[in-house]
């Protein structure tokens, strides 16, 4: 059978990332808060996502004091009551309608928290962790990365210091 000027049109994907600090046990945070403060992380986090729309989940919104600035932000929530009065502040009510705000974005970063990590690990190409390098009491964790589906492609090691009280590892992942 012969097929004549026939194309596959290829559906331009984004790059969707997410990008989390986790301790050994891969612990996030605890009341909806931080376990540690690593200044070079959060530099680290404001240069890679600046200028790119950033998807979380509600209690990590209401966890900053005000919206980040330089970022769309997309956040998932159930209550359908939920509003947000911030320029650049989106509402949405699953991961997917959160990705269809973004389908003409090039990068994408997934911020958070726990629960949003799991549901967005299947579309996510990209893993950026911080592994925090001590174990913490939590209520939130971030889901474990299978290495039958991730290739570790990059390691960083930052020893403690003056002002970073335990060691850490940046880590970036890429999707098999």
């Amino acid at each position: 059978m012969l097929f004549k000027n026939c194309f596959i049109k290829k559906k331009k994907m984004n790059n969707i990332v997410m990008i989390a600090a986790a301790g050994e046990a891969n612990e996030l945070g605890k009341d909806n808060d931080l376990l540690w403060h690593l200044p070079n992380d959060f530099k680290r986090f404001k240069k890679l996502t600046t200028g790119n729309p950033i998807i979380m989940g509600r209690k990590t919104f209401e966890s900053f004091p005000k919206p980040l600035p330089n970022r769309k932000h997309i956040v998932i929530t159930r209550d359908k009551k939920y509003t947000i009065d911030f320029p650049d502040c989106v509402v949405v009510h699953s991961l997917e309608e959160a990705l269809k705000h973004t389908k003409k974005e090039e990068l994408v970063y997934i911020i958070g928290g726990g629960e949003i990590y799991k549901l967005g690990m299947e579309v996510t190409t990209k893993i950026e962790l911080t592994r925090v390098h001590a174990n913490f009491e939590a209520d939130t964790f971030f889901p474990e990365i299978d290495l039958k589906n991730w290739k570790l492609i990059s390691e960083e090691y930052h020893p403690k210091d003056e002002k970073h009280k335990f060691n850490f590892t940046y880590l970036t992942y890429q999707k098999k």
